[in-house]
C-alpha cells in the first residue's frame, strides 16, 4: 500500500471519466480532496506528443522528391460516383521492385513471364533513360534473358542514339539482325569492335550502309572469323553498300563468310568488278543479281523486343534535348508534333548513299540455293530460256574445277598471317 501511495506522487493518471445518466462526465481530482501537495513531475513520453504513426511506404521522401505512390484505383460509376478500389499485392510490390530495379543482384532464374512485367512496370516509370542506374537496371535483364529483352535493333541514321547511349547499346547480347546504315561510325569505332565479340555472335544480318568504311575496317571485322572461326561467322546477309574506300583487297577478306547468302557492295571502290564478281562466285557461291533484291530495301530489319519501347524513349529523349528552348515551332513540320513517326521517317533517308548507288549501280549478291525462296523474279526469267540451264552447268562444273585446282593455294593464303593481322588479334 506504501508502495502505491509513493507511486501516486510521481505517476499522472490522467483525465478520469465517469459516465452518469448517460452522460460523460470528466472527474477532476481536486474536487475529491485528492490532491498532492508535491510538484509532480512531468511524465516521461517515448515519442513527441505530436507523433502519429505512418506506413513507409506512404510518406514522402522530401530529400529524393519522389512521387507519391497512389495504392488505389478510382472509377466512375455509371451514376456518376466515385469509387475506388485497393490495388492488389502483386501491383504493389511489382512497382516498388521496378522503383529498385537498378539495385537487383541478378535475375538470373527467374520466372520470363514476370520478369516480363517487371521489365514493363520499369520501362513505364523511364528507369532505363537515368544515367548510371539505367544501365545497370538493363545490364542485369541482358544477362539473364539475352534475345528476349531484344532480338532486333534498327539504329539506321540514328548516331546521336549511338554517341549517347553505346554502353547500352553494348549490352544487348544474342542480337539476330542489325541496322547500322548512314551512322558514319568508321574504322576505329567502338562499336565496330564489339561486334566481333561473343555477345554478337548470333547476328545473321548486318547492315552497315554508307559507315564510311576502308579496307581496315573490313579486315579488322573479319579478323576473328578468318583465323580463330569466331566472331560474324553465322552471318547470312551482309551490306556494305556507299563506302567508297572499301576496294577489291577489302572484298577479299569477306571470302571468310562461308554461310553469306547475300551480299551488297554497291557504291564501293571497286576497279576491277569482273575479277570480284568471279572470285565471289567461285569461293562463297554468290551470284549477281540484275534485280535489285528485296532483302537490302531496309524494311525487313525492326526493332523487336520487350526494350523495343526503350530505344523510342532514347531517342526521344535526344530529339527533345536538341530542340531551342525558347522559339517557337513552325506548324508546318509535324516532327515536332510526332517525334516517333520524324524519327522513323528521318531514319529512312540517306542522300549521300542513293548518290553512290546512281553512280555505280547495283552490285547485290545471292546464292543460287536460296533463289527458291528470295528470287522469284529471277527464277522467272531462267525458265524463259532454256539455254541458261546449260549456261549454269557449264558455269557451275568450271567453279568446281577452278575451286579445286585453287584449293592448295588458297589454303596458304589463309594460313599466312600478315604482321598487322597478328597485331590485331593481340588486342582482343
Amino acid at each position: 500500500m506504501s508502495y502505491y501511495l509513493n507511486s501516486e506522487q510521481h505517476l499522472d493518471p490522467g483525465p478520469i471519466y465517469v459516465r452518469e445518466n448517460g452522460q460523460l462526465h470528466m472527474v477532476s481530482l481536486a474536487r475529491g480532496g485528492v490532491r498532492s501537495s508535491l510538484k509532480r513531475p512531468s511524465p516521461f513520453r517515448l515519442f513527441p506528443k505530436g507523433f502519429s504513426v505512418e506506413l513507409c511506404m506512404n510518406r514522402e521522401d522530401d530529400t529524393a522528391q519522389k512521387e507519391k505512390t497512389d495504392h488505389f484505383i478510382f472509377t466512375y460509376t455509371r451514376e456518376g460516383n466515385l469509387r475506388y478500389s485497393a490495388k492488389s499485392l502483386f501491383s504493389l510490390v511489382l512497382g516498388f521492385i521496378s522503383d529498385n530495379v537498378d539495385h537487383i543482384d541478378s535475375l538470373i532464374g527467374f520466372p520470363e513471364q514476370i520478369a516480363e512485367k517487371l521489365f514493363s512496370a520499369a520501362e513505364a516509370r523511364q528507369k532505363f533513360t537515368q544515367p548510371g542506374a539505367g544501365l545497370r537496371a538493363l545490364q542485369k535483364f541482358t544477362e539473364a534473358y539475352g534475345n528476349l529483352v531484344l532480338c532486333s535493333l534498327c539504329l539506321r541514321n540514328r548516331y546521336l542514339v549511338i554517341s549517347e547511349k553505346l554502353e547500352e547499346i553494348k549490352s544487348f547480347r544474342e542480337l539476330t539482325r542489325l541496322d547500322l546504315s548512314c551512322c558514319k561510325l568508321g574504322d576505329e569505332h567502338e562499336l565496330l569492335e564489339h561486334l566481333t565479340s561473343e555477345a554478337l555472335s548470333s547476328i545473321t544480318e548486318l547492315h552497315l550502309k554508307d559507315n564510311c568504311l576502308s579496307d581496315a575496317g573490313v579486315r579488322k571485322m573479319t579478323a576473328p572469323v578468318r583465323v580463330m572461326k569466331r566472331g560474324l561467322e553465322n552471318l547470312t546477309l551482309l551490306d556494305l553498300s556507299c563506302n567508297p574506300d572499301i576496294t577489291d583487297a577489302g572484298i577479299g577478306y569477306l571470302i571468310s563468310f562461308r554461310k553469306l547468302n547475300h551480299l551488297d557492295i554497291s557504291g564501293t571502290g571497286l576497279k576491277d568488278i569482273k575479277t570480284v564478281k568471279h572470285k565471289l562466285q567461285t569461293h562463297i557461291g554468290l551470284v549477281h543479281s540484275k534485280v535489285p533484291l528485296k532483302e537490302f530495301d531496309h524494311g525487313n530489319c525492326k526493332t523487336e523486343g520487350w526494350a523495343d519501347q526503350v530505344v523510342l524513349q532514347w531517342d526521344r529523349l535526344i530529339v527533345e534535348a536538341l530542340k531551342p528552348p525558347s522559339v517557337p515551332e513552325p506548324r508546318m513540320t509535324p516532327q515536332y508534333f510526332y517525334p516517333n513517326r520524324a524519327l522513323v521517317g528521318a531514319s529512312r533517308m540517306c542522300a549521300l548513299a542513293d548518290t553512290h548507288m546512281n553512280s555505280s549501280g547495283k552490285l547485290q549478291f545471292y546464292k543460287e540455293k536460296a533463289l527458291d525462296c528470295h528470287g522469284p523474279l529471277l527464277k522467272h526469267e531462267a525458265s524463259s530460256n532454256p539455254e541458261s540451264k546449260n549456261n549454269k552447268k557449264r558455269t557451275f562444273e568450271e567453279s568446281e574445277q577452278e575451286q579445286n585446282n585453287s584449293s592448295q593455294a588458297s589454303k596458304q593464303k589463309y594460313v599466312c598471317l600478315a604482321v598487322e593481322d597478328w597485331d590485331l588479334l593481340n588486342s582482343y
